[in-house]
């Protein structure tokens, strides 16, 4: 981390090739009974060296915009095996799909649908279709990430959904065969997951006296992710939960598709900081980074948390169990905080740490999903650079943005009227 630090400086998001391969490889066979399409979920963490790499253990993609399509595309995963999604398709983003011939293409209301339908029949082009289903089920997880609830915006309820199929199931170019599930993220118990596949076996029964015949089912993503210790079930835990309900499914000739993010990449990331100031006001001691909520958001957006530890602390130090943090001997209680001109911009807040200086390196655990993806360029902030290591092997996969290119979309005034 010293070495990177050297020569790719920081703020600096930290890959891991060998994780990213080794999550991905336990839930391929954590499903491999019922032969699921892992579509890893861009949105997590977007960066085109990552999705290749996955892309190399035979993997699809889970996009939700045409910007997510292009880059999945640019890394080489045939459309075909990349999924749609996301509740306010522009048409320019469901032509650019339906032209690239997208695998499957989640839909998310009536209207859309009615969208989807006109757009396909003007191209005269087919497009195989998932209606999202809204379980109302409590995936137990922050409300800002809780989609499966009656009132989020997100899919179908249950009541409409047979309604919908009975009307639209017949298509000639959108052709409605499909269900999805995406009930929030993270999720840590697997409880929700078997809920939510209950009530879809059922509206699979009443589609089926209708005369309907479902050939896939999305069960979406949401795994958990260790931000601590032993946190979230493994691959195995949610699989052996999910698999005998879908096994029967699949006995059927029901295709399955899963969309992993965040249990694929969030430990196989950390960001690396650099301390530029410490000070102490009245009880409160701050150590002053080179980004803050404006390099991972998460901390300030959902109170979520990220491990802290100095790359190179002083001998003997340990890091500290929550519980027994403060009364560690050479630890100090303070908050890891960003330059950003708001109170929210902070990483961690009252953590026990060793003292530290001007200088220090820190990094921020289990950074590799929604940490890049979710970067903004407030207060003027150039955007992270992003590495990954391969061994001993080392490659600087985003080169930091500079200021030139914060201003480059900007110099060149054009008149539209």
């Amino acid at each position: 981390m010293r070495e990177i630090a050297r020569t790719a400086g920081t703020p600096t998001f930290v890959y891991s090739r060998a994780t990213l391969e080794g999550h991905f490889d336990r839930l391929q066979t954590a499903f491999a009974p019922i032969d699921a399409l892992l579509c890893y979920s861009v949105k997590s963490c977007a960066n085109l060296s990552v999705l290749r790499t996955l892309a190399a253990r035979g993997a699809g993609m889970d996009v939700v915009s045409v910007g997510e399509l292009q880059r999945a595309l640019e890394a080489g995963i045939p459309a075909d095996k990349c999924v749609y999604a996301g509740v306010g398709k522009r048409d320019d983003e469901i032509i650019a799909a339906l032209e690239a011939g997208i695998g499957l293409l989640n839909v998310e209301s009536e209207a859309e649908f009615e969208n989807i339908a006109r757009i396909a029949n003007q191209l005269r082009t087919s497009v195989r279709c998932a209606l999202r289903i809204n379980p109302d089920v409590d995936p137990k997880t922050h409300r800002y990430t809780s989609t499966g609830k009656k009132e989020t915006k997100f899919g179908v309820d249950l009541e409409r959904a047979r309604r919908f199929f009975q009307q639209w199931g017949h298509h000639e170019y959108a052709k409605l065969e499909g269900l999805h599930l995406h009930i929030g993220s993270p999720i840590y118990t697997v409880d929700p997951y078997v809920e939510a596949l209950k009530k879809t076996c059922t509206l699979i029964e009443d589609l089926t006296s209708d005369g309907i015949e479902i050939r896939s089912i999305d069960l979406g993503g949401g795994f958990g992710a260790d931000y601590e210790s032993d946190q979230s079930p493994s691959a195995m835990d949610y699989a052996d939960a999910i698999l005998p309900l879908a096994l029967p499914l699949k006995s059927r000739g029901i295709k399955f598709f899963l969309e992993p993010g965040r249990s694929i990449a969030a430990n196989a990331g950390v960001l690396l900081l650099s301390v530029l100031y410490t000070k102490q006001s009245g009880e409160k001691r701050f150590a002053i980074c080179d980004a803050g909520m404006n390099a991972l958001l998460r901390p300030s957006h959902y109170g979520s948390f990220h491990f802290v530890w100095p790359v190179r602390p002083a001998d003997a130090l340990v890091p500290p169990t929550r519980s027994s943090a403060l009364s560690m001997q050479g630890l100090v209680a303070q908050d890891i905080v960003g330059p950003l001109c708001e109170s929210g911009d902070f990483l961690a807040l009252d953590r026990a740490l060793p003292p530290l200086a001007r200088g220090d390196l820190l990094a921020v655990f289990t950074a590799g999903a929604y940490g890049m993806s979710m970067a903004s360029r407030y207060n003027s902030s150039p955007l992270p650079a992003e590495v990954l290591v391969s061994g001993d092997r080392v490659a600087l996969i985003r080169e930091r943005e500079t200021v030139e290119d914060l201003l480059a979309h900007e110099r060149h005034v054009t008149a539209l009227l």
